[in-house]
């Protein structure tokens, strides 16, 4: 992604690959785009990274480039493999929102673990919370409405619902963190 800057190719080629044939999916990532970018405060430099990974978090999902099945995992080779994109956008994109436990439900934690480092937790936390704060249509909600949106859109016994109830505790701390830092900025007490 060097010729544009980084937010304007990653919402080029996330339009591109998702307004068509995932119309929600695609307002579901402009949606965590904005939350993403309204935690810039507490994220100084890494704000613009932030906000490129939160609008192509989902690019796995696009029917074109989806191989396993499992979108963080497919999102992130293909950006990777076919886009040359930054590094560490990609390496948000594979970890987003606690993927290793669903890709240990798909049996896929070995390749995602192994194939892509985690990023720094900061931003971890923040692309969780951008991400478990918006719902399907890019609006917000509270992540315990967002984690029982996905619980009863995919069923309980399902591998996204077996998978979303497991990392239910660790979203709550990620928000509790998130909104920690926001508030520890907010008074002055938190450097940027």
């Amino acid at each position: 992604m060097p010729s544009m800057g980084l937010t304007k190719r990653a919402y080029s080629l996330a339009e591109s690959m998702l307004a068509e044939p995932l119309p929600r999916r695609w307002a579901h990532s402009l949606g965590v785009a904005n939350r993403a970018r309204s935690l810039s405060p507490i994220l100084g430099r890494d704000s613009e990274l932030l906000v490129a990974a939160a609008v192509l978090h989902d690019v796995g999902y696009s029917p074109s480039i989806a191989v396993t099945g499992f979108h963080p995992l497919d999102g992130a080779r293909f950006l990777r493999d076919q886009e040359g994109a930054d590094e560490r956008v990609v390496r948000l994109v594979a970890h987003h929102s606690c993927a290793l436990l669903e890709a240990e439900e798909r049996g896929l934690r070995h390749e995602l673990e192994t194939e892509f480092e985690r990023e720094r937790p900061e931003l971890v936390d923040a692309l969780i919370v951008a991400d478990m704060t918006t719902t399907p249509d890019g609006e917000y909600t509270t992540p315990a409405a967002r984690l029982s949106e996905i619980v009863q859109r995919y069923g309980p016994d399902t591998i996204v619902g077996r998978f979303i109830q497991r990392a239910a505790p660790e979203i709550h701390a990620a928000v509790e963190r998130v909104e920690s830092r926001m508030a520890a900025v907010a008074v002055g007490t938190q450097p940027m």
